[in-house]
């Protein structure tokens, strides 16, 4: 087991071995289901890599919302490190989901649990931290995504 983990660092440079990347992860609807955004950012240690928003294409629950967010987070964070990875979400139902501690019910959760379950696999190592809506990252994201939505569709009432 040793050994087939130095092998997946031969083609890293030690920066990107060494880079801790952080995801920050929201997903909103207006109505559950109804008009939704996904909000995310990448950051390091001092600063943000990457900022992606989007109006979701179908109205959305909160849950499937969460969902999207998290795996273009992934999918963005790839391009950045190979690595580690801590993705934080305020989520509790998707952390949990995600650790094992809740079942997955939903048919159409279960396809996205499954996709993020795949795209886990492109890096060595990966922690979900679910926070408070308070965290300053998490306010960021969904500031941007109720932003959006607010362009799109009008303010919130």
């Amino acid at each position: 087991m040793e050994e087939i983990s130095r092998f997946r660092y031969l083609n890293k440079s030690l920066e990107d071995i060494n880079k801790m990347i952080f995801t920050n992860s929201d997903g909103g609807a207006r109505g559950n289901p109804g008009p939704a955004a996904i909000g995310i950012i990448v950051r390091d240690e001092n600063k943000v890599l990457e900022e992606f928003v989007e109006v979701l294409k179908k109205p959305s629950t909160n849950n499937v919302a969460e969902y999207m967010a998290l795996i273009k987070a992934l999918e963005v964070a790839s391009k950045h490190t190979k690595g580690e990875i801590t993705c934080v979400l305020d989520s509790e139902l998707v952390v949990k989901q995600l650790l094992g501690e809740y079942r997955v019910k939903n048919p159409f959760l279960m396809k996205l649990f499954l996709e993020v379950q795949k795209l886990q696999n492109r890096f060595d190592k990966i922690t979900y931290k679910h926070v408070k809506r308070d965290d300053k990252n998490q306010k960021y994201v969904d500031y941007i995504l109720n932003k959006k939505l607010d362009e799109k569709f009008g303010k919130k009432k």
